[in-house]
């Protein structure tokens, strides 16, 4: 799966779907666009002097964000209540990387069949 491919998918195919399971590649190019948006985002707010472009580009990605991470735990087998993690500062944030990067449970799990490939763009 490709840059482009994650993105729509994230975005415009399961926007606010918080079942089913999400593959370490679409969750990581999520996390990249994510990340690239709110540099560019902060980088304009600076030169005008201004958060409101921050403001509404963090707004506009928090639903399709905690979905992504609730379906990449289910893709890891564990409920989406560990998102949760991401309140304990540090120690969350870790806990939430390291299981981000481990490969999902093969085949079928209790969150549905494994996430399907997306062609490549």
């Amino acid at each position: 799966m490709g840059f482009v491919a994650a993105i729509r998918l994230v975005l415009v195919e399961r926007y606010s779907t918080f079942t089913g399971r999400a593959s370490r590649e679409e969750f990581w190019w999520f996390v990249l666009f994510v990340l690239l948006v709110s540099i560019a985002a902060n980088v304009i707010d600076a030169a005008f002097g201004s958060p409101v472009l921050q403001l509404v580009v963090s707004l506009a990605l928090l639903v399709p964000w905690i979905a992504v991470v609730v379906r990449r735990l289910h893709d890891a087998d564990r409920s989406g209540w560990w998102g949760l993690l991401l309140l304990l500062p540090v120690i969350g944030l870790i806990a939430l990387i390291v299981i981000g990067l481990k490969p999902g449970t093969a085949g079928e799990n209790r969150f549905g069949p494994a996430p399907r490939p997306a062609p490549a763009g």
